[in-house]
C-alpha cells in the first residue's frame, strides 16, 4: 500500500465512526427501551392467609367461694399444674368448726339422753294406762253389784281415757326419737349441713390444668361470685386470631395452618381452623378465628405472641403471574401489558388465586408468555429485561 493510502485511512475511520455509532443509536431507538418484565411459569401455588394471634384456651375454670369468708392460706400461684382434687385456697373455718360441733353434741343429747327419756316415759305411760284400765274394770264390777255409785264409776272411766291419751302421746314422742325418726333425721341433715359447710371452706381444684391468673392473698375477704383464680384446662389450649375481616373471604373451617410462636421461630406447629365467630368486631373491625393445635405444645403460654399461615387453597399447577404486572384489577379481571415480536399489547385476563404476591391466570396467557412490569403504550416496541418470579407461595 502507497504511503498516500495510509495517511487516508485515519481521516475515512473519523469520517466512518460517527456514522456507525448514529447507525447504531437509531437502531436501538427502532428496537425501543429495555423494560422488566416476567414470563409466566407453571408451578405449585399455595394460598395463605397471614396474621398474628395469640395463645389462647378453650376452657378456662374461674374458682370462686360458695362462702363469705377470709382466706387463710393459698397452696398455688400462677403456672402451677394442678389435678382434680388440689387444695388450692383455704377460708378460716372456725364458725364452721363450732357448728359442727353443735349438730353434733346435738345428735349426741339425742341418742344418749333424749331418747332413752322418751322411752321411759312410754314405759311409764303403759304402766298408768294398765292400772287405769283395771280400776275401771274393778269398779264397773261393783257398780254392777250395786256397790258403787255411778259417779266413782264414771271416775275410772275418765281416768282410763286420760291414761289412754297420755300413752298416745309418749308414743308419739318415742317414735319421733326412735332410730331413724324424723327427729335423728333432722338433726343427722343438720349435721351433714354443718361437714358440707366447713368442706365448703377448703377450695379443691376440679379440673386438671395450669394455674393462670390468682387475684388473693391470705387475708382477704372474698364472697360468692368473685373470681379468686384461673385454670386453663389442659389439652384445651388454642389460639385466637383477630383476623382483618377483609381476609376473612377465603378462610374456612377445617382448613390446615403452621403456628410459629415468635420466641421460637424454629418450631412450627400444625393447626386446624375450628371457629370462626358469627360477627365482626366493629371496633375493631376483625372476626375471631379460632385454630385447635394438632399436638400439644406446653412450651406455649397463655397470651403469649405466635404468626399464623392459614393454607385457605392449593393449585399443583397454577399458571402464574406477579401482581406487579397487573393492571386495572376490577374483581376477577386485569390487564397485562403482553409482548409479542417485540411489540406490547393489552391483554384482559381472568385472575383465581390472589395474594400480595403472585396471582393465578386462569384465561387470557399461556404459559411462556411475557408481560411487562413497567408501563408502555400498545404497539410501542420494547426490549425485554426477563426477571425471575417471586419465589415462594401466596400470601
Amino acid at each position: 500500500m502507497s504511503p498516500a493510502a495510509l495517511r487516508l485511512r485515519p481521516a475515512l475511520f473519523l469520517v466512518l465512526l460517527p456514522l456507525m455509532l448514529l447507525a447504531w443509536f437509531a437502531w436501538r431507538h427502532w428496537q425501543g427501551p429495555l423494560l422488566p418484565a416476567y414470563q409466566l411459569e407453571l408451578r405449585p401455588l399455595v394460598q395463605r392467609v397471614v396474621a398474628s394471634g395469640e395463645v389462647s384456651s378453650q376452657s378456662l375454670a374461674r374458682i370462686g367461694s360458695e362462702l363469705t369468708g377470709v382466706i387463710k392460706t393459698r397452696r398455688v400461684r400462677e403456672g402451677d399444674l394442678v389435678q382434680p382434687g388440689d387444695l388450692l385456697l383455704e377460708l378460716h373455718d372456725d364458725e364452721q368448726q363450732a357448728r359442727l360441733r353443735e349438730a353434733e353434741a346435738a345428735l349426741r343429747q339425742l341418742t344418749d339422753s333424749s331418747r332413752p327419756q322418751a322411752l321411759a316415759a312410754l314405759r311409764e305411760a303403759q304402766s298408768n294406762l294398765d292400772q287405769a284400765s283395771r280400776e275401771r274394770q274393778r269398779r264397773e264390777a261393783l257398780f254392777a253389784r250395786q256397790l258403787l255409785s255411778a259417779e266413782a264409776r264414771e271416775q275410772a272411766r275418765r281416768a282410763e281415757v286420760s291414761a289412754r291419751e297420755a300413752r298416745a302421746r309418749a308414743e308419739l314422742a318415742a317414735a319421733a326419737l326412735a332410730s331413724d325418726g324424723s327427729e335423728e333425721q333432722v338433726l343427722r341433715q343438720r349435721l351433714e349441713q354443718a361437714r358440707a359447710t366447713l368442706a365448703k371452706t377448703r377450695i379443691h381444684a376440679q379440673v386438671a390444668g395450669t394455674v393462670q391468673t390468682r387475684n388473693v392473698e391470705p387475708g382477704d375477704l372474698v364472697r360468692p361470685g368473685d373470681t379468686l383464680l384461673e385454670i386453663a384446662r389442659a389439652g384445651s389450649r388454642e389460639i385466637l386470631l383477630p383476623l382483618d375481616e377483609k381476609n376473612l373471604a377465603p378462610v374456612a373451617l377445617g382448613q390446615s395452618a403452621r403456628i410459629v410462636a415468635d420466641a421460637w421461630p424454629g418450631r412450627v406447629l400444625a393447626a386446624r381452623v375450628s371457629y370462626i365467630a358469627p360477627a365482626v368486631d366493629t371496633a375493631r373491625g376483625t372476626v375471631d378465628v379460632h385454630l385447635d393445635l394438632i399436638e400439644p405444645a406446653d412450651f406455649l403460654r397463655q397470651g403469649m405472641t405466635v404468626s399464623v399461615n392459614i393454607d385457605t387453597a392449593r393449585r399443583e399447577r397454577a399458571l402464574v403471574i406477579a401482581n406487579d404486572a397487573l393492571r386495572r384489577i376490577a374483581g376477577e379481571r386485569a390487564e397485562v401489558l403482553r409482548v409479542q415480536d417485540n411489540r406490547v399489547e393489552a391483554v384482559s385476563v381472568r385472575l383465581g388465586l390472589r395474594s400480595t404476591a403472585l396471582s393465578e391466570v386462569l384465561d387470557g396467557l399461556s404459559e411462556g408468555d411475557q408481560v411487562l412490569v413497567a408501563d408502555a403504550e400498545p404497539g410501542q416496541r420494547v426490549r425485554l429485561a426477563l426477571q425471575a418470579l417471586p419465589a415462594g407461595v401466596t400470601e
